[in-house]
């Protein structure tokens, strides 16, 4: 994927000797949003459940609350097939532009259909994400987020799970020839970041951290704990499966217990993120629990490890979600006030034109996607976000005992059971200690 030289390793698992940022660059630009409206032409079509009116309302949202104020937003270029290159095959690339009868490269299937101009409504999504990358390697920006991107199942020969270019990989590609040997992702979106994780999964230079609907219950079934990398890049790999009817405050419990202790032995120079936000409770596809007040915390979580081990760099994608007039809108708005340093309280109101542009979408859209045309109120859904830190390995709950404990117990022993299946396969490959809550 990239020529780029391994970095100096010392110590268990890639404890890194060398400098950084290469050439004395810090990062220390504003915020960038990467955004145009060229994204809305990502539609695989009118009945597809990733509708593009979601990145629309998205942007509306931030604009009517003042998140995006005083913020002129980065247009991203169509990228060079040199940068598509970079994950997919020049067969595939030829197929997404003339993808008539490319059923073996994904195309034409119920998940990805073909649609008109596929080659660049897709092309642009990673586009943005290279753009973004850029930014920051530049120093112009120190976080940037692009909420087109996070089309993080695709392959290089085949598209998969509604993304046709990886724009991820090619922006973490990109990153590796541009001055970064050591890259933290991590992916909260409801499915497994399948296609990074594939890309990735021999480079000891990149970590990919996936928290995930386990895979014995959803699609792709991939992200098995025991997943955790090959050869030289053996513990590059972390997957943290999760039940479905996981809500916030077990789900936070198991983000901390696993992300932070990864990456601060990985030690990144930038994280990238993939947030999607079909991990809630009403998305449609799948089969948890999370709300909007969740994806909020998730978000702050991975700003304050960005700010604690990179310097502040992060680069953060969209991905998948559902939800569109009444879940992506207000999560990614949180995702993009994040990322500007903007408090937006989930009490806040969400404003009344906002909400008539969210019911006219929902009256609007193909029956078969049974949008809601009650619009949220408020930008939060009253979630509860606080949490008891996971403090060390308990002992299971015995058979005998499951159907004698209250749900509140088998949830809290369920999702002790997932921390302790990740941390035991991929902890001592990173230097750590599985049972110490301190790692």
């Amino acid at each position: 994927m990239s020529s780029h030289t391994e970095p100096d390793v010392a110590g268990p698992l890639y404890a890194s000797r060398g400098s950084w940022p290469p050439g004395g660059r810090r990062g220390s630009g504003g915020p960038a949003v990467v955004w145009t409206d060229e994204y809305l032409s990502y539609r695989l079509s009118d009945t597809h459940p990733m509708n593009p009116a979601r990145l629309d309302l998205t942007m509306r949202l931030a604009r009517e609350l003042g998140v995006l104020d005083g913020v002129e937003t980065l247009r991203p270029s169509q990228p060079s097939d040199g940068e598509l290159l970079r994950v997919h095959t020049p067969g595939y690339i030829a197929a997404v532009r003339d993808p008539h009868g490319r059923v073996e490269h994904g195309l034409g299937t119920d998940d990805n259909p073909v649609f008109a101009h596929m080659h660049e409504a897709s092309a642009i999504l990673a586009g943005g994400s290279l753009a973004a990358a850029q930014a920051i390697a530049s120093g112009t920006a120190r976080r940037a987020v692009n909420i087109g991107g996070g089309m993080h199942h695709a392959m290089s020969d085949h598209a998969a799970g509604f993304c046709v270019y990886n724009d991820c990989a090619i922006a973490i590609s990109w990153l590796l020839d541009n001055g970064f040997d050591r890259i933290g992702y991590v992916d909260v979106d409801v499915h497994h970041g399948d296609g990074v994780q594939r890309a990735f999964v021999g480079d000891p230079r990149v970590l990919t951290v996936s928290i995930h609907q386990h895979p014995a219950t959803l699609w792709p079934n991939t992200g098995w704990p025991a997943e955790t990398g090959f050869g030289d890049a053996e513990g590059s790999a972390v997957n943290l499966a999760v039940l479905p009817g996981t809500a916030d405050a077990l789900w936070l419990r198991a983000f901390h217990a696993v992300v932070p202790g990864a990456l601060r032995a990985f030690r990144p120079q930038i994280i990238v993120s993939q947030c999607g936000v079909d991990s809630h409770r009403e998305d449609p596809l799948a089969d948890l629990n999370l709300t909007v007040d969740g994806h909020r915390a998730a978000f702050r979580a991975i700003r304050d490890l960005a700010d604690e081990l990179c310097e502040g760099r992060w680069l953060s994608t969209g991905g998948g979600g559902y939800g569109v007039t009444r879940v992506v809108p207000r999560s990614w708005t949180h995702l993009l006030a994040t990322v500007l340093d903007v408090d937006v309280p989930v009490d806040t109101p969400t404003p009344e034109p906002w909400r008539e542009a969210a019911r006219a979408v929902a009256e609007s859209a193909s029956p078969e996607l049974m949008l809601s045309a009650e619009a949220p109120e408020t930008m939060g859904d009253g979630g509860e976000v606080d949490f008891e830190p996971w403090s060390g390995r308990s002992d299971p709950l015995p058979l005998s005992a499951v159907t004698q404990v209250d749900k509140a117990e088998r949830d809290l022993a369920r999702i002790d059971a997932a921390i302790a299946d990740t941390r035991d396969n991929v902890f001592p490959l990173l230097g750590l200690d599985p049972d110490d809550p301190r790692d």
